[in-house]
């Protein structure tokens, strides 16, 4: 099936063509069909599998096709739309997810004259309050900051039309179930409901029985599975030297962009800022961060302008990376349906991936879970030794690790002292760092002395990239063109040119 071959409008065709898509994916060949028959759905997918689109193409479709009269407006019109209602609500989980959520409708809708705009909470409500009295056709919405605005009078959920719940089971893991029932009891009776899930716990299912009125359930992969195309690794390991297999993995493997689970954000702060002390440009996001902080941090990840991001659970929903070959389980997950939706951000669209879990001792029941979900068999148990060769200049930096027996059948690694894989790499970006510390900068730059933009005021050449920047420091202080190679992501012919 292509999408030529949906019944979409000319509008949303030319938007779907002009993004490049030409064959609908499993979740949404599906679900759009049964969205633009007016059905209320259940939709069990991972992330990655296309979901936005397929309840964004259809609910734009439906607004296209049912305009009220009072919402036509010709072409060069400067009036306010302050009588336009809300006619379709999205409520997402996360800032990020929601933001994604909206830069889709824009994608989408860029053609179809209908309006939306996102609120959240973590900023200022004023310009989302502007955006709310120009009049939105589609509002997509943090339960916390809906249910605000709500009681200030601001936002009228009286002529919804469609109500979409997106990462349900992530909703109950945040504690907004309540919120989300809140928000329903507002809404018409008379609407179309939708719900997307990647898990389908009881909590949800119950809530799915409550909200939606005989819904079709479509379902593109096994509730709770993981992502097919993603190969799972585990490695025990004792806690103190998770940092040390994670740079010599930075240091031997092609981890040329890695997403890093931490289970607290102080965990996430202090393993970024040792990763960025060994010479691997890394950045940090999570819930005490100012949203244009995690905002700016996810921009720099994409545009692999930094090679790690250390993120929370909560701060991670809503990261969409194009092409990401690894996701690193740092600290194991609180939940098994927790581990499906991390491992979901890597083997996206097809594509294959690897998702590496560091189980200590104390993790070991985690894992066990997992496994019950995901299965016995899915999980490839791993030892350092697996390793590619590494070839370290000074091997008195590097001890190799003892690998000690625990138990019949698995193996913990436990490192006599912690390796130091990117030892001169990264005393040699630490000599950066210090340099930058003592220049003249505010107060906020003084306290987060790693950050990845200090870098970029050493370059030597203005054209180079921040990984380039650090290679050409790297060769002038003589490190080897391997490592400079691992621990920058550039090729050898680039730094060879440098």
């Amino acid at each position: 099936m292509n999408f030529s071959e949906i019944a979409l409008s000319p509008e949303i065709q030319k938007a779907i063509e002009a993004e490049g898509y030409t064959q609908p994916t499993p979740i949404q060949a599906k679900a759009i069909p049964e969205v633009l028959n007016g059905r209320d759905l259940i939709g069990c997918a991972q992330t990655g599998t296309g979901k936005t689109a397929a309840f964004a193409l259809p609910i734009l479709e439906l607004l296209l096709l049912d305009q009220p009269v009072h919402k036509v407006h010709h072409k060069g019109d400067r009036q306010k739309r302050s009588n336009t209602p809300i006619r379709a609500l999205i409520l997402s989980p996360t800032r990020e997810l929601a933001q994604q959520i909206g830069d889709s409708f824009d994608s989408y809708g860029r053609y179809t004259g209908l309006k939306n705009t996102v609120i959240y909470g973590g900023v200022s409500q004023g310009k989302q309050m502007q955006a709310l009295r120009y009049g939105v056709d589609i509002l997509v919405a943090t339960p916390g900051r809906l249910l605000d605005l709500m009681n200030q009078r601001i936002v009228s959920l009286n002529e919804v039309e469609i109500v979409v719940l997106d990462e349900a089971d992530h909703m109950l893991d945040m504690g907004f179930i309540i919120d989300i029932k809140k928000i329903i009891s507002t809404l018409p009776e008379k609407r179309q409901s939708l719900l997307f899930s990647a898990t389908m716990p009881s909590e949800i299912a119950k809530l799915a029985q409550q909200m939606l009125k005989d819904p079709v359930k479509v379902q593109v992969a096994a509730v709770s599975s993981a992502a097919e195309p993603v190969e799972q690794q585990v490695y025990f390991i004792d806690r103190k030297y998770k940092t040390s297999l994670l740079l010599r993995m930075l240091d031997t493997l092609p981890m040329t962009s890695v997403l890093v689970f931490s289970r607290t954000k102080h965990g996430a702060d202090r393993l970024t800022k040792e990763l960025n002390k060994s010479g691997v440009p890394a950045e940090a996001i999570h819930g005490d961060k100012a949203q244009t902080a995690r905002q700016r941090a996810l921009n720099r990840f994409k545009e692999r302008r930094s090679r790690v991001l250390v993120a929370t659970d909560i701060a991670a929903r809503g990261i969409d990376v194009e092409e990401l070959p690894y996701v690193v389980n740092y600290d194991m997950p609180d939940a098994a349906e927790t581990y499906v939706h991390r491992i979901g951000r890597t083997g996206r669209a097809g594509l294959k991936g690897t998702a590496i879990s560091f189980c200590a001792n104390d993790e070991r029941d985690t894992l066990r879970h997992i496994k019950r979900i995901v299965g016995n068999n899915a999980i490839t148990v791993k030892t350092p030794d697996s390793l590619p060769a590494w070839t370290p200049r000074d091997p008195s930096d590097y001890p190799e690790p003892k690998v000690i027996k625990a138990g019949k059948h698995e193996f913990i690694p436990a490192f006599q002292a912690p390796i130091k894989p990117l030892s001169k790499a990264g005393s040699a970006v630490q000599s950066i760092l210090k340099d930058t510390s003592h220049s003249k900068k505010s107060k906020a730059v003084q306290e987060d002395s790693y950050d990845i933009e200090q870098l970029m005021n050493k370059k030597e050449k203005k054209s180079l990239s921040v990984s380039e920047s650090i290679a050409l420091k790297l060769k002038a202080e003589g490190v080897d063109y391997n490592i400079i190679i691992r621990a920058t992501g550039i090729s050898k012919d680039v730094l060879i040119k440098l």
